[in-house]
């Protein structure tokens, strides 16, 4: 199936990492449009899906929850944030807990080095 025909489920699939299970929750839950389908009644996606998709896995990782991340996938990508105050204030909380996530995980990071260093430091002494 071309990109001009749109993607089946299962190239969506492979395309994102999502199986096509999720894929279709995801619908069924309103996070995305429900997929337009062919004669035969398989679900066709196109590269909008698929940059949509992309996006909820990227918010995925930073914890954002599936019911936060809604009114953001129903933006337009040319839509200008700082016209949805409450959602563009939302996006800078979020934003500033992961920032503090990496500060908090760089100390985890620190802490481990030191521990590896005095480890070879050490294993350099025996020998």
């Amino acid at each position: 199936m071309s990109e001009v025909n749109g993607f089946s489920i299962k190239q969506t699939s492979e395309q994102t990492g999502l199986s096509d299970d999720t894929i279709r929750y995801y619908e069924k839950i309103g996070l995305l449009p429900r997929a337009e389908r062919k004669a035969n009644g398989h679900r066709v996606y196109r590269s909008e899906d698929i940059n949509s998709m992309n996006i909820i896995l990227c918010l995925k990782k930073t914890g954002m929850s599936l019911d936060d991340m809604k009114p953001y996938l129903h933006l337009s990508y040319g839509d200008d944030l700082t016209e949805f105050p409450e959602l563009y204030r939302m996006l800078q909380d979020h934003k500033k807990n992961i920032e503090n996530q990496i500060v908090e995980l760089q100390i985890i990071v620190d802490f481990i080095n030191i521990k590896l260093n005095r480890k070879n430091v050490n294993d350099s002494k025996i020998h």
